[in-house]
């Protein structure tokens, strides 16, 4: 442990800082995690990707993070608030090396390391694949609650397409609440490749999108029973023609109630999750 670092206009305090832009974390290829829960959740399951903590002197005996395997400095309030983008950092802020996922390895190209490997997983009782697409999202919340979603649906990836928000923006970091350290997440790649790869591996694809057959209707003819890739638009325009002209299949999640609409990330969440219902119903019955 460090010194007190006091100073907020400190050249280390203003380059954490600076992580909040993303040319700057493109530059660098670092980002910025803030509050306890994250960064515990970066020392268990990465913790080779942590570079920097900075931490209040409470703040460190509150949450246990004296001893932390990664250099840690002691700071000041003011300090921890000119590195945080939040107006509460509950007293930790981290530097973390950003880690995406090639889409090479998300769908890999069929052949003795794609087709034959999915095979001999499923000979071997394995839930068939899960991923979520993510086109032209742009919304931080939206896209750090899917990955959290797709998470905890048991997903096996997230692929965000080149016109999607930056999974490294502090707000799409906060908002898996420590998923993004738990599913792989893949960046940069066109939706017309990634579904054209997945299509290769045999997942059906399905895009969310309210032109769609009603999503207990498609479980019914068994479309989530196997490899699924879920595709979801832009929270205001939804797909175009185009994208939709790539899929097997749209689904639309009925709504029941008055509501107009339902938020990207909610009907994401119930897709993923209806998906992961259904696949592992055939897994039991085809057990049995």
């Amino acid at each position: 442990m460090s010194d007190l670092l006091e100073n907020p206009k400190a050249g280390r305090v203003r380059a954490v800082a600076a992580l909040a832009k993303k040319d700057v974390r493109a530059d660098t290829g670092l980002f910025l995690l803030e509050g306890p829960q994250a960064v515990r959740e970066a020392l268990e399951y990465r913790p080779e990707l942590l570079r920097e903590l900075y931490v209040t002197p409470t703040a460190a005996a509150r949450y246990a993070l004296d001893d932390a395997p990664v250099d840690t400095w002691f700071v000041t309030e003011q300090v921890l608030d000119t590195m945080a983008d939040t107006v509460t950092p509950q007293g930790v802020v981290a530097v973390c090396q950003q880690f995406p996922t090639s889409v090479r390895a998300v769908f890999p190209d069929p052949g003795a390391d794609g087709l034959e490997a999915r095979d001999a997983s499923a000979s071997e009782g394995s839930l068939p694949g899960l991923v979520a697409i993510l086109e032209q999202v742009r919304d931080p919340g939206n896209a750090g609650t899917i990955i959290r979603a797709a998470d905890s649906a048991g997903a096996d990836a997230v692929v965000l397409t080149g016109r999607s928000v930056d999974p490294y923006n502090p707000k799409v970091v906060r908002s898996t609440t420590g998923s993004l350290f738990h599913v792989p997440v893949s960046v940069g790649v066109t939706l017309a490749d990634a579904v054209s790869r997945a299509k290769a591996l045999g997942y059906t694809v399905l895009a969310a999108d309210v032109s769609g057959d009603d999503l207990p209707a498609v479980r019914a003819d068994g479309m989530l029973d196997g490899p699924t890739a879920w595709v979801f638009g832009n929270e205001a325009r939804g797909l175009t023609d185009e994208d939709l002209a790539l899929v097997d299949r749209a689904v639309r999640v009925p709504i029941y109630g008055q509501a107009e609409s339902m938020n990207l990330a909610t009907a994401a969440s119930v897709c993923l999750y209806e998906s992961a219902f259904a696949q592992r119903a055939a897994a039991s019955s085809t057990a049995g």
